[in-house]
């Protein structure tokens, strides 16, 4: 089914690196690596199916990557995963009755506000580094929101990225590097189930599958070197420029 030419591999490799990178400072690599899986002639089921393996694969490089380097937060990422994992099953359940695409406005209108709010008011967004972050007994509406980014991560999953650097930033506090870490932490555990449905379903090719997993991996590695090292500045605006580019993305889609 997957034409793995020559020229097609090395655009699957170039997107699988380009994800990763851009996953793990920002959010919206599926960009990248969707539209290269469909090139190789996969049908849109297939090539989401298989992109789930190079999605699961990162998040564990990333914040295997994160943790090393003493920047993501055991005890945090688990009290964190309490109300997401119960808003996924509900939103997975809900998925089953309802399109997706009744929460694409959600979706536009909260990486809109994300883009004006790290324009305008930058620390709101992102605190500097040293900022104690906020419990959840401290922010108790964090609850909330939190199972509302599980509901639609089991719902829709697209963006979901970008929806939790909203809650983990300036409602938690966290700077951006540590919320970038536990980002990808929440965004590979929701990513489990959908995996599961898709092998279960026959839908995951596993030769382009594990050729794009190894080179998101080497993209999020270095999306793991460059956040260690660049001033958090740099950082948001990456972060901005993809926002950009997947709202512009998702209204041209339709």
């Amino acid at each position: 089914m997957a034409d793995l030419s020559p020229l097609n591999l090395f655009l699957l490799v170039v997107a699988g690196v380009g994800s990763g990178f851009m996953n793990t400072l920002a959010a919206g690599g599926s960009l990248l690596t969707l539209p290269a899986l469909m090139l190789l002639g996969l049908p849109a089921d297939y090539a989401n199916g298989t992109n789930r393996v190079s999605v699961l694969a990162q998040s564990i490089s990333t914040v295997l990557g994160f943790h090393e380097a003493g920047k993501f937060e055991v005890k945090a990422a688990s009290l964190l995963l309490a109300p997401t994992a119960v808003g996924a099953a509900g939103g997975s359940l809900l998925a089953s009755s309802l399109p997706a695409d009744l929460l694409k406005p959600i979706l536009l209108a909260a990486m809109v506000g994300m883009s004006l709010l790290m324009i305008l008011r930058p620390a709101s967004f992102s605190p500097p580094a040293g900022v104690i972050p906020k419990t959840l007994r401290e922010r108790p509406d964090a609850i909330l929101w939190l199972f509302l980014l599980g509901f639609y991560a089991g719902f829709a999953q697209a963006g979901v990225g970008f929806l939790a650097l909203l809650i983990l930033g300036p409602i938690l506090r966290y700077d951006l590097l540590r919320a970038n870490a536990l980002k990808i932490f929440l965004s590979g555990v929701f990513g489990i189930v959908p995996l599961g449905i898709f092998l279960l379903a026959g839908k995951v090719l596993w030769a382009p599958g594990a050729i794009l997993a190894v080179a998101t991996v080497v993209g999020s590695r270095l999306g793991v070197g460059y956040a260690l090292k660049a001033d958090e500045r740099a950082i948001r605006w990456v972060l901005l420029a993809c926002v950009l580019a997947t709202v512009a993305a998702v209204i041209v889609k339709g």
